[in-house]
């Protein structure tokens, strides 16, 4: 980790970018940061949006985590498919729900 870098990456993001044979990350550390960040805001972001589908719609929480996961992987998306499933899996911890199954991606 770089010295001068403040936040701290959690395991669950940094294994994202793990070689697991190797046990190194596949990439720069500052591209990995910045994509940490990317997500992080993303999920912050939605905690409001999904809270207001789940009232407005009148859905289940796990719906409402499905929608988002399909609008992070449609066709403008701004992460993978990998961080798109820890960016719901994040806003789940954040608004205190049930972690969505993990995907095949």
């Amino acid at each position: 980790m770089s010295d001068d870098y403040q936040i701290e990456i959690p395991q669950s993001f940094l294994a994202l970018y793990t070689d697991t044979r190797r046990q190194r990350l596949n990439a720069p550390w500052h591209e990995v940061a910045q994509r940490y960040e990317l997500c992080e805001d993303l999920a912050q972001l939605l905690t409001t949006t999904a809270k207001d589908m789940e009232f407005s719609l009148g859905i289940a929480e796990s719906d409402v985590l499905s929608r988002v996961h399909q609008g992070l992987l449609g066709e403008a998306a701004v992460v993978t498919p990998p961080e798109a499933q820890w960016v719901v899996c994040r806003l789940a911890e954040l608004l205190g729900w049930a972690l969505p199954p993990v995907t095949g991606v």
